[in-house]
């Protein structure tokens, strides 16, 4: 591995973290301070390292370059800026900085930090889809490039987002914690829906050629179970829940992608490549999450997932079961897309013609119609109501909805068999 390469996987690896802990030290206002700091350390290591070469300890010498130029922020702009955190004035003297220091940099405080920061990007002054991408920059290391190439938007919009969260924080004074009794449960819950939204990201990317982004996917798994080890938060279980729904779900990545990166649906994967040690990680998450007796979307989608990895083979599945778990779930969520996902599973119990009426009967299809897996549903079902000419024609509306060339293969392949069959 290179210099630049080392250099790389330490930014994603521990980015999160510093930028976590001199948040703490400079106070949540000082958010871009605190990422300022962090990357002239990483450029000090690219810079060092290139002349002479890896120290024997990489992450150590990151952090107490992070530390010293913390130290040095604090003494020389103390008359200048408001740093909102005690530790900040311990660090201004030389009696309190080097114990301080150490304190704030174990791997404990590393750990709590992150979760405070977790909380901080998703209080509710800050909107949604800012506490997603300031979550992103400053908890993942992801560049705004990469968080505008995820959500299918511009890098401008990125940083007009991450301008605006920092304000937020700044205006609102929102202190660097997890917050307390019914505060906690309702911040808790946006962070929840932020890990969620993160996940579907890298399980079905809005934007770019690749069918999954595997380090979206990661990091939330990451920091959802820095939640779950958490000794302040003791309501867990829509954490487990949308721990298990995750863990499962990427279980079977292996087997998702065809040649051509196609997808691979689920009747056709090969399950000797599903990791068996994920499902049952899952599977002791959704144990977990049953525990005190609350029943949430995560919940609900993670025993759906749950049937599928644990049946023997696809014929074994119990479709019935599923579309209880369907209906179940409407009474929580009756969104489009849940009503698609329900659409599909009455397929299997009933068959086409009842799932298109489901279709049919969506209210509100203005989600759905950049949504590329309705199409592909939609001409699905045509086919196996031998309904040649409507599958092939709903095909073709879903080519105008994506530039994706990958995806566009397989339309194509898929507008050719159908045709072949007219």
């Amino acid at each position: 591995m290179n210099i630049k390469e080392e250099i790389n996987r330490l930014f994603k690896e521990e980015y999160g973290k510093l930028i976590s802990v001199l948040t703490k030290t400079f106070g949540a206002s000082n958010i871009e301070l605190a990422e300022d700091v962090v990357q002239e350390a990483m450029l000090e290591a690219l810079k060092q390292w290139e002349e002479k070469g890896l120290p024997d300890n990489p992450v150590g010498w990151i952090y107490k370059v992070a530390k010293n130029k913390a130290l040095n922020v604090v003494n020389r702009e103390k008359h200048k800026r408001n740093y909102q955190s005690e530790i900040a004035n311990h660090l201004q003297s030389q009696w309190t900085a080097a114990p301080m220091l150490d304190h704030i940099f174990s791997d404990k405080e590393i750990a709590d930090d992150q979760l405070r920061m977790m909380f901080t990007c998703c209080h509710p002054k800050v909107s949604l889809d800012s506490q997603v991408a300031l979550t992103l920059k400053t908890l993942c290391g992801f560049s705004i490039p990469e968080i505008s190439k995820a959500f299918l938007t511009t890098e401008e919009n990125i940083r007009k987002r991450l301008i605006r969260a920092r304000k937020n924080i700044r205006d609102a004074e929102i202190p660097f914690e997890v917050p307390q009794g019914k505060a906690l449960d309702k911040r808790l819950t946006a962070v929840l829906e932020s890990l969620y939204l993160l996940f579907n990201e890298g399980y079905y990317p809005s934007k770019g050629n690749d069918i999954i982004r595997y380090e979206l996917c990661e990091e939330s798994i990451r920091l959802a179970e820095i939640i779950a080890a958490s000794e302040v938060i003791t309501k867990k279980s829509n954490v487990y829940a949308l721990l298990a729904l995750m863990v499962l779900n990427v279980s079977r990545f292996k087997s998702r992608l065809g040649p051509h990166d196609t997808i691979i649906d689920l009747e056709n994967q090969a399950r000797a490549n599903w990791d068996q040690k994920l499902i049952q990680k899952g599977i002791v998450y959704l144990e977990l999450a049953t525990e005190q007796g609350e029943v949430s979307i995560y919940h609900i989608l993670a025993t759906i997932s749950a049937h599928y990895c644990t049946a023997p083979d696809f014929d074994s599945i119990q479709w019935l079961d599923i579309l209880n778990l369907y209906n179940h779930l409407m009474e929580i969520d009756n969104s489009p897309i849940i009503q698609l996902n329900r659409a599909i599973i009455l397929a299997k119990v009933e068959d086409a013609t009842f799932a298109l009426q489901a279709l049919d009967q969506i209210e509100d299809k203005s989600q759905l119609q950049s949504y590329l897996p309705y199409f592909t549903t939609r001409a699905e079902l045509h086919f196996q109501n031998n309904e040649l000419e409507l599958a092939i024609n709903v095909l073709k509306e879903a080519l105008k909805i994506t530039k994706r060339e990958n995806i566009k293969h397989l339309i194509n392949s898929k507008i050719d068999l159908y045709s072949e069959n007219n």
